[in-house]
């Protein structure tokens, strides 16, 4: 007999390790996803996908050397989420994967996620990924790190947001200096990266416009 695991187990899984939002998403689900960026391209017993979440304080969005350590803690952070449920998963007698925040392989000399987490986000029905590329969730808006555990239980999916959260608005699109956004089949990271730095040996990041302009954003700052 298979040993018993539910949605409802694994997600006080991930909230009791510090997540502050949990979905779930079936793997066949990724069916658009690249060839080789499939959950079962990195577990080919893939049966679900648990996406985990965590908030950061919109108040980092005021000073570009506090967002920056904010969103390196933040990769450490989700990491250990994900590593520590996928532990209680595999302990329950089943096979998992821990998605890292930050790992990924490279190709052509550029890093990629195995799986991408804002799409794995928005297909487990955390959210919608808005004109800025950013996951929007209706509470905590695009103020959201994620990583992610594969398993091969197969649990109850949540129900992707039937909603959009942009609509004519086009804030961010207006706001990037780069135009990365014009597009998004096309996304601009190779011009975003123009905003990365190396100072002192740390990485800095000199815009994120595309989140602090958000109406979303600014309306979980006024609430935080």
């Amino acid at each position: 007999m298979e040993p018993r695991i539910t949605s409802e187990i694994v997600k006080e899984y991930g909230f009791s390790a510090g997540a502050s939002v949990v979905g779930i998403a079936a793997s066949k689900e990724f069916g658009l996803a690249p060839d080789g960026f499939k959950p079962t391209d990195v577990l080919p017993e893939c049966l679900s996908v648990i996406v985990l979440g965590a908030t950061f304080s919109p108040e980092v969005l005021n000073d570009m050397a506090e967002y920056t350590a904010t969103r390196n803690t933040m990769l450490t952070e989700m990491t250990a989420i994900g590593k520590s449920v996928a532990k209680r998963i595999k302990a329950d007698g089943w096979k998992t994967k821990a998605i890292s925040a930050s790992g990924g392989k490279t190709i052509e000399g550029k890093l990629y996620g195995y799986i991408s987490l804002k799409h794995a986000a928005e297909i487990a029905g955390l959210g919608v990924i808005g004109k800025n590329y950013l996951l929007t969730n209706p509470q905590y808006g695009n103020l959201l790190w994620f990583s992610a555990v594969l398993t091969d239980a197969e649990l109850i999916p949540d129900v992707k947001c039937q909603f959009t959260m942009c609509n004519s608005c086009n804030k961010c699109v207006e706001a990037c200096p780069v135009g990365a956004l014009d597009d998004l089949s096309s996304f601009g990271k190779k011009e975003c990266s123009k905003f990365f730095a190396i100072e002192n040996k740390k990485l800095i990041i000199k815009c994120f416009l595309c989140r602090t302009v958000c109406p979303h954003c600014f309306r979980i700052k006024q609430t935080v």
